[in-house]
């Protein structure tokens, strides 16, 4: 049985529905995470492609 992100309570997928949270109040927690910017996507860098060094040169 899958557990709630916020609380860790098991989640009956049959029965429950605010899947993937155990209920409404772990949700609107969740939602004020990322309202509050707690959680973020991680920037990553590109690498750097030989062509944009080369059409510099040309």
């Amino acid at each position: 049985m899958p557990q709630c992100p916020v609380c860790d309570a098991p989640v009956d997928l049959s029965t429950t529905p605010t899947v993937p949270f155990c209920s409404d109040r772990c949700r609107l927690i969740d939602l004020g995470r990322w309202l509050d910017e707690a959680y973020g996507v991680p920037e990553t860098k590109r690498p750097v492609d030989g062509d944009d060094e080369a059409e510099a040169e040309a």
